[in-house]
């Protein structure tokens, strides 16, 4: 059997009730949500009973998340399937560093309240939008962006998906002009323009933040959003600059793929990462777990497999 990959979800996957069963059945979810409860009191409620509006708020939904994410990886572990090798897209970032003890969970934790504040402050400053252009090449999408000053490609998601950022008017333009071309566009329910220039603000006070943390390369592989390769030393710096630059995850799949992982397990809310890495490779095997039930059928379908 290859090696196995946690790939943790990313924003615009939560919803009301994320990690309530993972809660019930794992003694070390249940350990880091009253963890997360005893600093930033309140969080539980949200995840399990808050509204859709409460947990699309930026601030809201990166603790959130976290949570979820970390939650299934660590009740994987504690079922007996580790990862060999981590990645996260954009916000599942800061929970893979985690599982990669690059940092503990507890600090993870402060670390991402930080950043979905921080970035929410930022949000508010623009009138900025997201698209989805699905169905044509990344290199076509991106001449047409510089033909914009402000629109820019964000997430290189898979080869016929990319999503692109901007201020609201130009985003308009952006898509007027895409009606020349074969594809189709969808707007993104998120509230800012994230991993673009309009994250700068947001960018420069996180490093500033993760000054306070101890913060180390990881124990196993983690395949960053900036390069699509593994971390290094350099995690401060690396997430500094991950909030301002694309996520490259078609890259980062393929990256894993090449270096022998053939079993991705997605972790945390949602199916949406799993989806894109059936469109990048139809050689490896994809799982996900986000509840108690996904995480039997997983856990079982591995062991028979390995």
């Amino acid at each position: 059997m290859g090696k196995i990959a946690f790939v943790f979800s990313g924003q615009g996957a939560q919803y009301s009730g994320m990690g309530k069963s993972l809660y019930d059945i794992s003694s070390a979810s249940k350990n880091l949500y009253d963890y997360a409860e005893s600093i930033r009191q309140g969080t539980i409620e949200q995840s399990f009973k808050g509204t859709d509006e409460e947990l699309k708020q930026t601030k809201n939904t990166q603790p959130c998340l976290y949570l979820v994410d970390l939650s299934a990886a660590l009740a994987l572990k504690e079922q007996g399937i580790n990862a060999d090798a981590v990645a996260g897209f954009s916000l599942g970032e800061i929970a893979a560093l985690a599982f990669g003890n690059a940092y503990s969970a507890e600090d993870g934790f402060k670390i991402v309240v930080k950043r979905g504040q921080f970035m929410q402050e930022a949000s508010g400053k623009h009138d900025t939008k997201m698209a989805a252009v699905l169905k044509l090449d990344s290199e076509t999408i991106e001449k047409v962006c510089s033909e914009f000053e402000d629109v820019y490609p964000v997430n290189y998601n898979s080869a016929g998906q990319t999503v692109v950022a901007g201020k609201s008017d130009e985003l308009e333009l952006f898509k007027e002009k895409m009606k020349e071309y074969p594809c189709r566009i969808i707007d993104l329910a998120v509230s800012g323009a994230f991993h673009s220039p309009f994250m700068k603000e947001a960018s420069d006070k996180f490093s500033e933040t993760l000054k306070e943390f101890k913060l180390s390369k990881p124990e196993i592989p983690v395949y960053a959003n900036l390069t699509a390769l593994p971390y290094g030393e350099n995690v401060a710096e690396m997430l500094t600059k991950q909030i301002i630059s694309p996520v490259r995850w078609q890259k980062t799949i393929e990256n894993m793929i090449n270096d022998g992982v053939t079993t991705f397990i997605e972790v945390g809310a949602g199916k949406t990462l799993s989806g894109l890495i059936k469109k990048i490779s139809s050689d490896v095997k994809v799982y996900s777990v986000e509840d108690e039930g996904s995480l039997l059928e997983t856990v079982k379908a591995v062991k028979e497999n390995a």
